[in-house]
């Protein structure tokens, strides 16, 4: 299969896919759109993804967009290692828990929001960390929770390998960190990044380690 993935370093969807495709074992070539320099509102990106968002990936003369969608579709078409329990309940479980992150955090605090702050609103960059602390708070404070309450858990965040949870959890923890939010007050959260972090899947996908990474 010929995967073309469209992404951006620190985009936290790029992220999550890059970690799936990793867990699924699959190589793709890597072809960064600089979202400093707007190339994600280019016409010939755009003639790619009419949304001009990251990713899109492109496979087989192909183009798929929307990270869960995306991922979703990996799923189906690589169904191993799985990235979502055997059962129905479990499964149910792992998408209402990365949905706090795709639909509850992460929304707020991706770049088109943050560039409205800090264009028409004319919000400083402090103003603009404490909306990002806001909402990351919110939801981590419930995924703690969920992890809490799970008995039958090991490293991660369901089971005992990797799911599609950890895919989405371990990129909002990289965007906590970078808007000044102390992780350390979720030490459950903190161990599943660790651990995640132990693994070649998370620890190759990550923003500093993409070609496009600025120091």
């Amino acid at each position: 299969m010929n995967v073309k993935l469209h992404g951006f370093f620190r985009s936290g969807s790029s992220h999550r896919l890059r970690i799936a495709l990793n867990l699924k074992g699959l190589t793709y070539e890597y072809i960064a759109v600089n979202l400093r320099s707007e190339e994600h509102l280019s016409a010939g990106y755009k003639a790619l993804n009419p949304q001009g968002f990251v990713p899109t990936l492109e496979t087989d003369g192909q183009v798929l967009i929307q990270s869960p969608a995306i991922i979703e579709w990996l799923e189906e078409r690589y169904p191993a290692p799985a990235l979502m329990p055997a059962d129905s309940l479990g499964r149910a479980r792992v998408r209402a828990f990365a949905a706090i992150v795709g639909c509850d955090v992460h929304p707020l605090n991706n770049r088109r929001v943050l560039e409205y702050l800090r264009g028409p609103l004319h919000c400083d960059q402090g103003a603009i960390d404490a909306w990002c602390a806001t909402w990351i708070t919110a939801g981590f404070d419930a995924i703690e929770a969920l992890l809490a309450a799970d008995r039958e858990r090991s490293d991660y965040c369901f089971g005992r390998a990797p799911t599609l949870a950890d895919v989405y959890l371990v990129p909002q923890v990289e965007s906590a960190r970078r808007f000044k939010v102390d992780v350390s007050r979720w030490p459950r959260i903190s161990a599943v990044d660790a651990a995640c972090g132990e693994l070649d899947a998370f620890r190759v996908a990550a923003p500093a380690l993409q070609p496009d990474a600025i120091a």
